[in-house]
């Protein structure tokens, strides 16, 4: 028997579609197979071509099947192999789209402009000594000026995520376990899990780590604890400076977390309209704080600050003192003048205004449809759907493309479907683009009902 036929329930468009999309999901139609013409389908299953053909057309709008013409229509390969496998399903398969919500970067046309900046640095890529500091002293003292607590040490490194990597590395062994928000940025559990280590998901509401399950998380003596201070990917939910000191009181109270390091990952702050909050505030000692740039002065900067004692700072120089050894002066020079310059100030403060204009406009449409979301910070939102892979493929069929929430999410059958929609890349359209979402979403007492939802 034809595995798609058996797998439709309801021979519609729809049904049609999301059968499909099981089955490749599920993997039991591999990359590369080949599929029943449209009229082969529609006489297996009595319905009119038309209804078969306008099925595909939503699949391969989500960039699962791909037609190649006289020789057929197959379903498509997978995401780049390179990838680690949280970041290769969030990838996913990478198909044209008229609006796309789903990568999770800022709006190209919102970041700072660069030509100022190169036009002042220097004309050779000289360096004095390899063992010179690698900060250069302009933009340390930038950085510390603008740290959310007074610390001992800063460096930089190549992105925000370079940084938790090398924390990690310093903090963390083979079998320890480590706190991480539910549901989170993809990236951490690849990481995590390539150490080797115990992921103990601790869900998220609109100010943070739930305090109730973080403790019990701390009863298991964790190594280090990672969470996103504001505008956390993919909620958009800000930590408050009430939550950060509960938390901080709870890590110092607790004996079996007298050890804990807290990884800090501020990827957003300069587009932030939230406080700047930080549990080394109150624990400095213990806390290793990420400010990342590529949000608001570019991704490929490949640039951010880690800041905590000099304990424990030191020791990922001293390690990358054997590797790379230093992040690039010339980048360092050029983040130093964008961050000093005042028209690329302005334009970054610009920036961070039209990215909650256009969460607030977002917000405001969806709820005069009935569609409730929580308070998001940042690019990024988080919404609750009845079923994330037919709403993913509902939503290509009308030319939008979002990430689905499942890359996000710790491993639990019982979490509600979720897309993440990447709200700082809408430039228009507000209202068609809401009316498409709220067809997808989950009705208000399910989502409410489900954890990793607390937030909203």
């Amino acid at each position: 028997m034809n595995p798609l036929v058996d797998e439709i329930d309801e021979p519609t468009p729809a049904g049609i579609s999301a059968a499909l999309g099981r089955l490749i999901s599920s993997g039991r139609l591999a990359p590369g197979t080949r599929l029943p013409t449209v009229r082969q389908l529609a006489g297996d299953l009595g319905v009119s071509p038309a209804t078969v053909s306008h099925a595909w057309q939503a699949v391969s709008a989500a960039g699962l099947i791909v037609s190649r013409g006289r020789s057929g229509t197959f379903v498509s390969e997978r995401a780049q192999e390179w990838l680690p496998a949280r970041s290769k399903v969030m990838a996913g398969r990478r198909v044209d789209s008229r609006i796309d919500l789903s990568r999770g970067i800022p709006d190209p046309e919102l970041l700072p402009a660069l030509g100022p900046s190169l036009s002042r640095i220097s004309e050779r890529a000289v360096t004095s000594s390899y063992q010179d500091l690698p900060v250069i002293p302009e933009l340390l003292d930038v950085l510390q000026q603008s740290w959310p607590y007074p610390v001992d040490a800063i460096t930089v490194v190549n992105g925000a995520l370079d940084a938790i990597s090398r924390s990690l590395d310093e903090v963390v062994r083979f079998g320890d376990r480590v706190i991480i928000e539910n549901p989170t940025f993809p990236p951490f559990y690849d990481l995590l899990d390539q150490l080797g280590v115990e992921r103990l998901p601790v869900p998220v509401d609109q100010h943070g780590l739930e305090p109730s399950a973080f403790a019990a998380a701390l009863a298991k003596g964790p190594s280090a604890v990672i969470l996103q201070p504001r505008a956390h990917n993919p909620t958009g939910a800000s930590m408050t400076a009430a939550r950060a000191e509960e938390l901080a009181r709870m890590l110092q109270d607790d004996p079996r977390a007298a050890k804990t390091i807290v990884i800090e990952d501020d990827h957003s702050g300069q587009i932030s309209t939230a406080d700047d909050v930080s549990i080394g505030q109150w624990l400095p000692e213990r806390v290793l704080h990420v400010r990342s740039y590529s949000k608001s002065h570019g991704p490929d900067l490949r640039i951010a600050a880690l800041g905590g004692s000099a304990a424990l700072v030191n020791r990922v120089v001293a390690r990358r003192m054997l590797g790379p050894g230093w992040t690039s002066r010339m980048l360092q020079t050029i983040l130093h003048d964008l961050l000093v310059d005042e028209r690329s100030v302005a334009q970054v403060a610009r920036a961070r205004d039209e990215y909650a204009t256009r969460q607030h406009e977002l917000a405001e449409a969806l709820s005069e449809l009935g569609v409730t979301t929580g308070p998001a910070d940042g690019i990024n939102t988080w919404l609750a759907v009845e079923d994330e892979h037919e709403a993913m493929l509902q939503l290509a069929a009308s030319g939008i493309r979002v990430a689905g929430g499942t890359p996000f999410l710790a491993v639990d059958e019982n979490q509600q479907p979720h897309l993440r929609i990447t709200v700082g890349a809408i430039r228009g359209e507000v209202r068609e683009i809401a009316a498409a979402l709220a067809a997808t979403a989950a009705p208000r007492s399910a989502a409410d009902r489900a954890p990793g939802a607390r937030w909203a």
